[in-house]
């Protein structure tokens, strides 16, 4: 599953509802590149119970000026569109893990496909 791309006119609307982490990034980061696999994996990993998003800084100054973006990559996570936390820097894979899963409902456990007969 791909991040959602957001603008400044999107913004407000994809981020009012529930859990959503937001990529603040640029395409002449170096380091926003090298976590964008990363937040893709995020993306489909989390899906159903966080919404991952991305919005270039480069594109949309009105939010980035709104929540004090001066480094990127910055990830903030959002709940029913109130900032909660957040990362910044290029950091590895479980630090992301570690932040959405305070907030986020556990994963759904798939059952297995081994079959048990009691008699």
């Amino acid at each position: 599953m791909k991040p959602v791309e957001l603008s400044d006119s999107t913004f407000t609307s994809e981020i009012s509802e529930g859990l959503t982490l937001v990529d603040f990034w640029a395409p002449w980061c170096g380091p926003c590149r090298i976590i964008a696999p990363v937040i893709e994996e995020i993306a489909g990993q989390y899906e159903g119970r966080v919404k991952v998003a991305k919005l270039n800084v480069d594109d949309n100054p009105v939010t980035q000026g709104q929540f004090r973006v001066m480094s990127i990559p910055t990830l903030i996570l959002f709940k029913d569109g109130q900032p909660v936390e957040g990362v910044v820097g290029a950091q590895p894979k479980r630090a992301f893990e570690a932040l959405l899963d305070k907030y986020a409902a556990p994963a759904p456990v798939t059952a297995g496909t081994e079959s048990v007969s009691v008699n």
